[in-house]
């Protein structure tokens, strides 16, 4: 892989000097109307290529894109996506249109005298308060999507767990029955207490650590998080929800799943995605793929970043409380 990097740098740097030296070689050469013409059809033939590359791209590429969200946080990271996504195409379509048909219009031709505009304040004021103002909107939607992730009040009554990383494996401990975590501190890790709970601190008595999260449907969750040495970054795709863990501070975010994973497992969209992963493993020979959710760390935090990850199952309330009445307290475990 080295090796082909070097040979890439090598070519990149081959055609360069070569379109350097051919730039300078041409410079005394003054292109006729032949040229021109030329050069203005290879431009619009360019953009009917682009146009038939954006076209291919937003049919065949979107397999690979995620399925619906599945928290009613995420919708507005959907929304907010979907509408920059438009914008953008909107005036990307519309600009390569004016760039490349201009290119051929107004192509070099002797006959042709050209026009010169010093300056039009009605343009320069369109073309600035409008990008400005659709900044200002879309700006002022995702830092009210943010907080809405970030600021939980107690009023909603979440759940509360909190998430440990440290390389490479997460690890989850749930608030007991009064709903508060305990102290937790690198410097309280000994044994099987790899979380570092403080068990001198009464609220961590009724804690609860586990290897798989678990969360209802419909519930509001709030995450806590911390590391143990590096920085990692908590990822929740389908949640579209993503947070930095950083040693020595607690960061959190939070979210109310709307769809069990066997919901989702039967949405239309995880079904052809889980069909064009199924029929390459089988190629393969290797076990079909079955949908989960994933917790994921999406920096690369060392060797074994890859294989860093949880599995999160969500299901129905009455589920969630059979399951986590099953888990043993840390009071339990650490004796």
């Amino acid at each position: 892989m080295l090796a082909l990097f070097y040979i890439f740098i090598a070519v990149a740097l081959g055609v360069s000097f070569w379109q350097i030296t051919r730039v300078m070689n041409l410079r005394e050469v003054i292109a006729n109307d032949k040229d021109n013409d030329t050069q203005g059809k290879i431009a619009l033939g360019f953009l009917v290529f682009l146009y038939a590359m954006m076209i291919y791209c937003l049919i065949a590429m979107n397999v690979i894109m995620l399925p619906e969200s599945a928290s009613i946080e995420g919708e507005h990271d959907d929304r907010l996506f979907n509408i920059t996504f438009w914008l953008i195409g909107i005036v990307q379509f519309a600009m390569q249109f004016i760039i490349f048909y201009f290119s051929y219009k107004y192509r070099g031709n002797k006959n042709r005298k050209a026009l010169f505009y010093a300056d039009s304040h009605k343009l320069e004021l369109l073309w600035t308060s409008i990008p400005a103002f659709t900044i200002v909107c879309l700006i002022g939607y995702g830092l009210w999507a943010w907080n809405n992730v970030m600021n939980i009040g107690e009023d909603e009554d979440p759940i509360i767990i909190e998430v440990y990383s440290q390389q490479f494996r997460w690890d989850a401990r749930y608030a007991g029955s009064d709903n508060e975590l305990g102290l937790g501190n690198v410097n309280f890790i000994k044994g099987i207490n790899t979380m570092g709970v403080d068990m001198s601190d009464p609220k961590a008595q009724d804690d609860k650590q586990v290897t798989e999260l678990y969360l209802p449907k419909g519930k509001k969750v709030l995450f806590k998080f911390r590391s143990q040495d590096v920085l990692h970054s908590a990822y929740m795709p389908h949640f579209r929800a993503q947070m930095n863990c950083v040693p020595g501070m607690v960061t959190q975010f939070g979210f109310t799943p709307k769809y069990t994973t066997e919901e989702m497992r039967q949405s239309s969209e995880v079904i052809a995605k889980a069909k064009g992963i199924n029929k390459i493993r089988q190629a393969k020979g290797e076990e079909p793929y079955v949908f989960d959710y994933l917790l994921l760390c999406n920096k690369i935090c060392g060797a074994s970043h890859y294989n860093m990850q949880m599995k999160i199952t969500v299901v129905e309330e009455e589920e969630y409380n059979k399951w986590l009445g099953e888990q043993k307290t840390l009071a339990q475990v650490i004796k």
